[in-house]
C-alpha cells in the first residue's frame, strides 16, 4: 500500500464520521487516491457529478480532512476516470490533455451529464438536491425571479445578461442560483459553469496577489461560460477586488456568457460600488424576492413535510404559516423542531403540541439580535469546548459535532447568509455551513440526543434575549 493509499485511508475514516451514508455511498465510495507528492493529492473519480461535488460542497471538507491525516495541506487535483482502479494513461493528444487539465482543475466546475455509470443526483438531505428548479416552491413573492432564472439556464447568455436577484436572507437566492447550476450541468454538459460566493471569490482573489498567480485568477473566472455569484454585496468597500472583478464582468459579457448575481439590496442600494460597476449590474435585469404569503408559506411546508420522518396534519401546517411570516428558513426551521419532537418522543401531532414546542418563537417576534459570538458561547459551555477550539481545524467527532450544532443555531437564529456564518467559523467555505447545516437538520429528526441539545441551546438564547 502506498503513501497516496494510507493518507487516504485516513481522510476517509474522518469523513464517514461527516457525512450521511447516502453521501458517502453517492460521492466518496467511488474515489481512489492516484498519487502524492509534497503539494498535492491526486484523486480518481468516476464522474465529472463527483468530480464537480469535490470541488464544490464538499470540497472545505476534503481539504480539512487531508490537513488533519497530514499535518499540513495539499493542492486537491481530481481526475475524472472511468475506471478509477486503473488510471488511463497519460493523454497524447493535446486537446484531450486540455480536457483532463479543465475536469482536474481547481478552478472552474466542469458540467457533466449524467454519468453512464449509475452516478445519480446526491441523496434527499445533500445540498445540491435541495437546490434544483423542481423544489423550488412558485408564488406570487417569488414567480418572476424564479421564471427569469429558469430562461437564464435554458438560454445561458442569450435571455437576461447580468440578471441580478435580491432580496432578505432566507428568501431562495441562494436556491435559484444552484438551480441554474444544477439545469446547466444536465443540459449543456460542454458548458464551463461556476458557482461561487462573493466572499470565497475575494479570498480567491487575495490568495492569487499573495502568491503572484493572477494569470491563473483570471483565467480561473474568465474563461467561463457561466459565472454565478452570491452575495455580490460584500463587494463594497474593496476597491481593488471592484477593479477586478469590472475587467473580469467585461471579458465575461464580451464573451456572451451567463453572469447571474445576487444580493441583499438593490445595486442602487450597495453604498460604495463603484459606479461603472453598478451601471452594468443594472444593464440586464433586475428582479427582487419578497417574504412569501401564507399560500407560498404553506406549499413551501407540504413539500418539506414530504420528506418529515411522520406525517404532519394540515391543521398544523397552517398553523406554523400562519404564525412565521417573513423568512423561509425560520418556517422551515419550524416544522423540523415540530415533526422531530412528534417522531423521537412518539407524540401525536397536533396544533396543541406545535404551539408548545414552538412557544419560545411564537411570542415577541421583534428583529433578531443574536449574534454568532452568543451561539459560540452556548454551545462552548454545553459542549465543553472552547470558542476557539470550535472554530478551530480539528476534526474529532465530539468536536465536530458541536461545530455543526452551533453554524445550524446561528443559521437558525440569524439572518446571517452562509458565507457570512463561514466568516465567523474560522473564515470556513460556506458550503461546509451548508453541509453542518443539512447534517444537523436531518440528525435531529433521528436522533433524541441531537434535538434535546439544539432545542436547548435556542431555548437558552431566545429567554437570554427576551
Amino acid at each position: 500500500m502506498g503513501d497516496a493509499d494510507l493518507l487516504w485511508g485516513t481522510c476517509c475514516d474522518l469523513l464517514r464520521d461527516q457525512v450521511t451514508d447516502g453521501v458517502w455511498k453517492s460521492t466518496f465510495q467511488g474515489i481512489h487516491p492516484v498519487a502524492i507528492d509534497r503539494e498535492r493529492l491526486v484523486l480518481a473519480v468516476p464522474s465529472g457529478v463527483v468530480a464537480d461535488r469535490l470541488h464544490g460542497a464538499y470540497r472545505s471538507l476534503v481539504a480539512d480532512a487531508v490537513l488533519e491525516a497530514h499535518g499540513e495541506p495539499l493542492d486537491l487535483v481530481v481526475e475524472v476516470h472511468a475506471s478509477p482502479e486503473a488510471p488511463p494513461a497519460a493523454p497524447t493528444d493535446p486537446a484531450e490533455g486540455e480536457a483532463v487539465r479543465r475536469a482536474s482543475s481547481p478552478g472552474p466546475t466542469v458540467s457533466a451529464p449524467g454519468p453512464p455509470d449509475g452516478d445519480g443526483p446526491a441523496p434527499p438531505g445533500s445540498v445540491d438536491a435541495l437546490h434544483t428548479f423542481e423544489d423550488f416552491v412558485i408564488g406570487q413573492s417569488n414567480r418572476f425571479s424564479f421564471a427569469a432564472s429558469q430562461a437564464v439556464a435554458e438560454t445561458p447568455g442569450r435571455a437576461y445578461n447580468p440578471l441580478f436577484i435580491y432580496g432578505d436572507a432566507g428568501l431562495g437566492k441562494t436556491h435559484l442560483l444552484q438551480s441554474i447550476r444544477a439545469y446547466v450541468a444536465e443540459n449543456y454538459p460542454g458548458k464551463v459553469v461556476r458557482y461561487v460566493s462573493t466572499e470565497s471569490f475575494l479570498n480567491d482573489f487575495i490568495e492569487c496577489i499573495r502568491l503572484k498567480t493572477m494569470a491563473d485568477f483570471k483565467r480561473r473566472y474568465r474563461e467561463l461560460d457561466v459565472l454565478l455569484v452570491d452575495d455580490i454585496q460584500f463587494i463594497e468597500g474593496a476597491e481593488r477586488f471592484q477593479e477586478e472583478f469590472f475587467h473580469t464582468f467585461n471579458e465575461l459579457h464580451a464573451r456572451r456568457s451567463q453572469i447571474v448575481l445576487t444580493s441583499d439590496r438593490s445595486p442602487d442600494a450597495i453604498a460604495t460600488l463603484e459606479h461603472r460597476l453598478r451601471s452594468r449590474f443594472k444593464m440586464g435585469l433586475i428582479t427582487d424576492i419578497q417574504p412569501p404569503d401564507v399560500e407560498t408559506r404553506m406549499a413551501i411546508l407540504h413539500k418539506k413535510a414530504e420528506r418529515a420522518p411522520i406525517q404532519v396534519p394540515d391543521d398544523v401546517l397552517a398553523f406554523i404559516a400562519t404564525n412565521i411570516t417573513d423568512n423561509i428558513r425560520e418556517l422551515e426551521g419550524a416544522l423540523t423542531r415540530v415533526s422531530a419532537y412528534a417522531n423521537l418522543y412518539q407524540r401525536d401531532l397536533g396544533v396543541s403540541l406545535a404551539e408548545k414546542v414552538l412557544s419560545d418563537i411564537l411570542g415577541d417576534r421583534q428583529s433578531r439580535t443574536v449574534s454568532p459570538a452568543t451561539v459560540l458561547e452556548k454551545v462552548s459551555e454545553r459542549y465543553g469546548f472552547t470558542v476557539e477550539e470550535i472554530k478551530g481545524k480539528s476534526r474529532r467527532r465530539p468536536l465536530v459535532t458541536a461545530r455543526q450544532v452551533a453554524m445550524y443555531v446561528t443559521r437558525e437564529l440569524t439572518d446571517l447568509s452562509y458565507p457570512a456564518i463561514a466568516r465567523d467559523f474560522g473564515n470556513r467555505d460556506h458550503t461546509t455551513v451548508m453541509h453542518a447545516f443539512s447534517k444537523i437538520e436531518a440528525l435531529m429528526l433521528e436522533r433524541k440526543e441531537i434535538f434535546q441539545q439544539v432545542q436547548a441551546i435556542v431555548q437558552e438564547i431566545r429567554r437570554d434575549q427576551a
